[in-house]
């Protein structure tokens, strides 16, 4: 099992440069792949070809680069571009977000996840693979069939004609597909006593595509916090739990909400969201389980993290890539460092 690090997306409360330390850092101790985010703030390429050029073996990753939010061949030109520059380092990581993103700060409608994902990744692969890029599909049509447009490749050669590429995906099905059209998986609230019914979607896709799990990426983002007691780690992961459990989408529609309902937490979900959507945050927060905390988050010392990591491992993880929840930069290095000993510690490291 190898170590990522999953940045996130830039806030309110931390800055490019903070950023930049960390993922040079995790660049300096070994760690497989840095993950930049996006949702409607900051964009995911900008800051990892920021990064590219600031690193050295370390891949850098999109998790994700929002579907509705560019064109199939956009996105190639991106990552093509990206993984040039970094002399190989780019991975690809897709998503469509959510009906409240996709429609209300992209414009694009959310029907058919699936589908259009299915469509975007092939226009994707083709033009990557500087193929001619002709498509006749339900939601792409290349070229127009009604106007000017000629069918184009990509127009200079790239560091590579296959750049992996990555799914973010909650649901079974968006599992299967994952596993059937993808070259790995990002996971968010991963919990090793759970992975089996989502690998199995995955193996699914996999053996539709007449492939094998073996050589498919598994990459949780689990948040990290080291401290001697647990519960007061949870604390501080208590309100990103509730926010994405609680608040983000709709009573109709929330992904993480209905993951968490099929992990045996139903209950507190529904009490989660209802206290997240009225506007009493903090009561959300204190509403979300601290087992579900503790299945999905890497929490106190040291060797209770590398205990932990065997756990993951077992589970089928390959990359580990852990979300800091730390104070400031150098807290956050600190962090890094203790990871990296507790993945040595663990024996599960490659």
């Amino acid at each position: 099992m190898r170590l990522g690090l999953s940045l996130g997306y830039q806030t309110a409360w931390s800055t490019p440069a903070g950023h930049l330390a960390l993922a040079q850092e995790a660049d300096r101790l070994g760690y497989s792949v840095v993950w930049a985010a996006e949702a409607y703030g900051s964009d995911s390429p900008s800051m990892l070809a920021w990064m590219a050029g600031q690193t050295s073996r370390i891949d850098l990753g999109a998790a994700v680069m929002q579907i509705p939010a560019r064109t199939p061949a956009a996105t190639a030109m991106t990552a093509a571009t990206i993984d040039t520059l970094s002399g190989g380092r780019f991975r690809l990581g897709l998503g469509v977000s959510g009906p409240q993103v996709s429609e209300g700060w992209h414009g694009v409608r959310f029907g058919k996840p699936l589908a259009r994902t299915r469509e975007y990744v092939d226009i994707v692969k083709l033009a990557i693979a500087r193929k001619q890029v002709e498509y006749d599909g339900a939601h792409y049509t290349l070229p127009l069939p009604d106007g000017p447009g000629k069918a184009l490749r990509l127009g200079f050669h790239p560091h590579r004609d296959h750049i992996p590429i990555y799914l973010a995906a909650v649901g079974p099905k968006n599992l299967e597909l994952a596993g059937e059209i993808a070259d790995g998986w990002l996971a968010i609230f991963f919990a090793p006593e759970f992975a089996e019914e989502h690998l199995a979607a995955v193996r699914a896709g996999r053996a539709r595509a007449g492939r094998e799990l073996a050589g498919f990426d598994i990459v949780p983002s689990v948040p990290v916090v080291v401290g001697d007691d647990v519960a007061s780690c949870a604390e501080l992961v208590r309100w990103y739990a509730a926010l994405y459990v609680g608040g983000m989408g709709s009573r109709e529609k929330n992904f993480y909400n209905q993951l968490a309902t099929r992990m045996g937490y139903g209950d507190a979900a529904r009490e989660v969201q209802e206290l997240y959507l009225s506007g009493r945050q903090r009561d959300a927060a204190a509403a979300v389980p601290m087992e579900f905390i503790d299945r999905t988050s890497l929490l106190g010392p040291k060797e209770r993290i590398a205990e932990r990591m065997r756990e993951y491992a077992a589970a089928g993880v390959t990359t580990l890539s852990v979300t800091l929840f730390a104070a400031d930069v150098d807290s956050g290095v600190q962090t890094l460092r203790t990871v990296a000993e507790a993945l040595e510690l663990s024996g599960v490291g490659e």
